[in-house]
C-alpha cells in the first residue's frame, strides 16, 4: 500500500465552467496528480484533498461566492483559481480571497511545470506538518509577468521600435521629427532625449552620421562622381556636402576615396571622437536640405 507521504497529490476539482470543459483540463495534470469532480468526491476524500481547484471560465457572481464558500468550508486546504477569462480586478479580488495560486489559462509549458513543482512541495509539507497540528507557509515565488520582467533598456526600445526601421530607410530623405515623436505617442522633447539614451547620439546626429556612413561606402566601393554622391547622401548643396564632410571625417570625399583605394589608414572621424559640437552646429543646418 502506498504511504500518506508518498502518494500523488490529490486534487479536487470544481467545475464552474459554461461548457464543462474541466475534465478535459484535468487530464493535463492526470500523469503526476489524482484528480477527482467534486461532485463525485467522498467526504473523506475532500478532507484529504492536497489542493482545491475551482475551473472558471468566466467567473461570475455565483460561481466566485461559490469559491468564497469553499474556502470558509474547507479552511485548510489551498486553493487554486484557473480561469479563462482574466482582468486586473478579477486577480486583485483574487488576491484578497487569499486563493494559494491564480492561473490563467490556457497555461503554457513552463507555468504548468512550476506550478506542479510547488504544488509537489507543498503536499510534502503539509503531509509532514499534519500530524503537528499547525498549518505550515508555503512560499511558491510565481513567475513575475513580462511586463515587469522586462529591463528598462528594453522598454525603451521597444517605444521606438514603431519609428526606427521607416529612419534607417528614410535617412536621406527629410524627416519630421515632430512627426515621428507622435507616431510613439511623445511629445517631440520626450522623443529626443529618449532616442539619445537609446541610440547613444542625438536624433540629428544621428542622422548625420548614417548620412556620412553611406556617403563613404559609396566613395570607397564605388566610382561614382562625388557630387553625385552627395546629393545620394541627402545632402542637396555639393559645396556643402564637401566642407562637412571634411568636418567629419577630417579630410575631403576625394582624399578619402583616395585613402581608400591605396589601402591607407583613414583618420578616425571627428564626429566618433566627442568632439563634434561644432561640427554638429553646421551641419544641422542641411538636414531638411
Amino acid at each position: 500500500m502506498m504511504s500518506n507521504l508518498s502518494r500523488k497529490p490529490l486534487l479536487l476539482w470544481f467545475d464552474l465552467t459554461h461548457d464543462r470543459s474541466t475534465e478535459a483540463l484535468m487530464a493535463q495534470f492526470s500523469h503526476v496528480c489524482d484528480c477527482k469532480l467534486a461532485k463525485a468526491a467522498a467526504h473523506s476524500e475532500r478532507q484529504q484533498a492536497d489542493m482545491i481547484c475551482m475551473h472558471f471560465d468566466r467567473p461570475d457572481t455565483l460561481s466566485l461566492n461559490l469559491l468564497l464558500e469553499v474556502k470558509r468550508n474547507s479552511p485548510g486546504i489551498p486553493i487554486t483559481m484557473l480561469t479563462v477569462q482574466h482582468s486586473e480586478e478579477l486577480a486583485v479580488w483574487a488576491m484578497r480571497s487569499r486563493v494559494w495560486e491564480y492561473l490563467v489559462l490556457p497555461l503554457t509549458t513552463s507555468e504548468k511545470s512550476r506550478y506542479l513543482n510547488v504544488l509537489t512541495q507543498l503536499c510534502e509539507l503539509r503531509r509532514n506538518t499534519r500530524s503537528q497540528g499547525k498549518a505550515q507557509q508555503i512560499d511558491h515565488f510565481p513567475s513575475l509577468p513580462d511586463s515587469i520582467r522586462l529591463t528598462s533598456e528594453h522598454h525603451k526600445h521597444k517605444a521606438l521600435d514603431k519609428v526606427m526601421p521607416y529612419i534607417d530607410q528614410h535617412f536621406r530623405e527629410c524627416i519630421d521629427q515632430k512627426e515621428l515623436a507622435q507616431r510613439c505617442g511623445m511629445t517631440a522633447f520626450r522623443f529626443s532625449r529618449l532616442f539619445k539614451e537609446v541610440n547613444g547620439l542625438g536624433f540629428l546626429d544621428y542622422i548625420l552620421s548614417k548620412r556620412m556612413n553611406f556617403a563613404m561606402d559609396l566613395l570607397a566601393n564605388s566610382q561614382m562622381p562625388i557630387t553625385s554622391i552627395g546629393y545620394e547622401a541627402g545632402f542637396k548643396d555639393p559645396s556643402y556636402f564637401a566642407r562637412a564632410f571634411k568636418q567629419f571625417a577630417n579630410c575631403t570625399p576625394s582624399e578619402y576615396r583616395q585613402a581608400r583605394q591605396l589601402g591607407e589608414p583613414v583618420a578616425e572621424a571627428a564626429f566618433l571622437k566627442g568632439s563634434n559640437a561644432p561640427i554638429l552646429d553646421s551641419l544641422v543646418l542641411s538636414l531638411g536640405g
